[in-house]
């Protein structure tokens, strides 16, 4: 047999050149997300610090506060800090909540229906079809929504008496609390199948052929041995869905109706036809009043909230993909 010296597969300064690049690298992503965070941070300090815990309290109108800073910030008067989001914070609520337990309950089935029932033709062709629809861009699904779902909700669903009940307090459009969770619903409900269904895949074959022989039928072996070993692939993938749902600006701001408005639960049906905004396209909204120190304040203020939001999720995901080594599954 030949044997080959080191020299034939290249000078062994080249492996040291590459780890010390891609070293570099990963230094310098660290060193940018640290400066963002920071960053980040630093601007909204004074608007944390004047408002303290009332900042995610409740007390007035969002966008006159907002206005309020703003123009503070023009003139020679001192510069307001008084922000209370609790209308944002509600709204985010509300519609990150409904369109993640939507998206959950519809991902899950066509995850099983894909891995365990689907035909191997139809499974090979959705699967590619499901991934695509992941990585559209939201704009798309606002798109969709403001051409085809906020008519159909404003023309067919809400009615002139239930218009003319709150015509004083808000106005009853069809860009809406249900508009809002249904889009967002659609926009991740793709993520959260492709994940589910590499999940479902993972799970050892020799444990659902052993459930099988024992006379279990199919459909209880797949819920009960496929699903629950599963279930930190779920967790996983709904924490994941829930980091983007929270954060998206663009299409909630076109299709929610972009009013700094708490939807009331106790308002029956209309609760759901009632405007809101969350906090993301609230900065969209008011992009144009960064020149402004206090309104830069109160904006990157909402920005940190997001900001930790999005590494507690991310944290938690990390958590549940490390959680899966018990049960013989890969993260």
């Amino acid at each position: 047999m030949e044997e080959y010296g080191p020299e034939e597969y290249g000078p062994r300064w080249s492996d040291q050149r590459a780890e010390q690049m891609l070293g570099a690298l990963v230094c310098t992503v660290v060193g940018l997300l640290l400066a963002l965070i920071v960053t980040v941070l630093v601007r909204a300090w004074p608007s944390f610090a004047h408002n303290g815990l009332s900042w995610f309290g409740s007390g007035g109108n969002v966008d006159e506060q907002i206005n309020l800073i703003y123009l503070s910030g023009l003139g020679a008067e001192p510069d307001v800090y008084t922000f209370h989001a609790w209308q944002l914070l509600w709204s985010t609520f509300l519609i990150t909540g409904g369109a993640v337990l939507l998206a959950l309950f519809c991902s899950l089935f066509v995850a099983v229906f894909l891995v365990e029932f689907a035909p191997e033709w139809m499974s090979n062709v959705l699967a590619p079809v499901v991934r695509f629809l992941a990585s559209v861009p939201s704009v798309i699904y606002g798109l969709l929504g403001v051409l085809v779902l906020v008519p159909f909700i404003g023309n067919h669903l809400v009615t002139e008496p239930q218009k003319a009940s709150v015509a004083g307090v808000v106005s009853l459009s069809g860009s809406s609390l249900l508009a809002a969770v249904l889009i967002l619903a659609l926009m991740i409900a793709p993520l959260m199948t492709s994940i589910f269904s590499d999940g479902l895949r993972s799970v050892r074959p020799g444990w659902l052929e052993g459930s099988l022989a024992l006379g279990i039928n199919r459909w209880r072996t797949t819920w009960k041995v496929r699903v629950r070993t599963a279930r930190p692939a779920i967790v996983a993938g709904t924490v994941l869905a829930t980091a983007r749902a929270i954060g998206e600006a663009v299409m909630l701001a076109m299709i929610s109706g972009s009013v700094a408005f708490a939807p009331n639960p106790a308002d029956g049906l209309i609760f759901l036809y009632e405007p809101s905004r969350p906090l993301a396209p609230t900065i969209v909204k008011n992009i144009d009043l960064l020149g402004s120190k206090p309104a830069n304040a109160t904006l990157f203020s909402i920005a940190a909230v997001l900001l930790f939001s999005a590494a507690m999720f991310s944290l938690t995901g990390w958590a549940t993909r490390r959680a899966m080594r018990k049960y013989g599954a890969t993260a």
